[in-house]
């Protein structure tokens, strides 16, 4: 059996395409990988659901039950097969520690930690924002600095601005001698 890893030390123990769901989460890609003909190639990653729950009960050092009880409220929520079954990735067993270890050791009630995890998550998507924003703002500089260049380069040469010392100015044409 092929033995694959996700994360630091976390082996998944199953072969490429066994108990793996019908596909990713939204936002999480799977992509091809060779494989063996016939099975359903995956790239796993820290987002691809393969743990069932029992598994990410150990894994994460919860019961089960509490595990069931943290999606009902929101707090992880794991990807589901056909039949409905939880399948826990790699970054949903990190997701449980982190809710485990705010409510164990900082004291923090599951109300508490689901704000928590929503404002961590609003501040993720805002800095993408951000870095998209930037992005286009520099293409709108180089945009911009293309077009100044290209007025600066049309600009007649026979032409010369001339300013006097009092505060009017005049236009001069300068006609070089031949």
């Amino acid at each position: 059996m092929n033995q694959d890893h996700i994360g630091p030390g976390n082996p998944i123990g199953v072969g490429l395409g066994e108990g793996l769901p019908g596909g990713p989460r939204p936002g999480r890609a799977a992509a091809a990988r060779p494989g063996p003909v016939g099975r359903a190639n995956y790239v796993l990653t820290e987002d691809t659901p393969v743990y069932v729950i029992s598994v990410a009960a150990e894994l994460s050092g919860l019961h089960p039950q509490t595990l069931r009880q943290y999606d009902r409220l929101g707090l992880v929520c794991p990807d589901r097969t056909a039949g409905r079954g939880r399948r826990y990735s790699a970054r949903d067993i990190q997701q449980l520690r982190e809710v485990q270890r705010l409510s164990q050791d900082e004291g923090i009630n599951l109300a508490g930690i689901k704000r928590i995890i929503e404002l961590e998550n609003q501040v993720t998507a805002l800095q993408s924002r951000i870095a998209e924003l930037a992005g286009s703002l520099e293409d709108a500089a180089a945009t911009l600095q293309q077009r100044e260049a290209a007025v600066h380069a049309s600009y007649r040469r026979d032409l010369v601005p001339y300013q006097q010392v009092q505060q009017s100015s005049a236009l001069v044409v300068w006609r070089p001698k031949r």
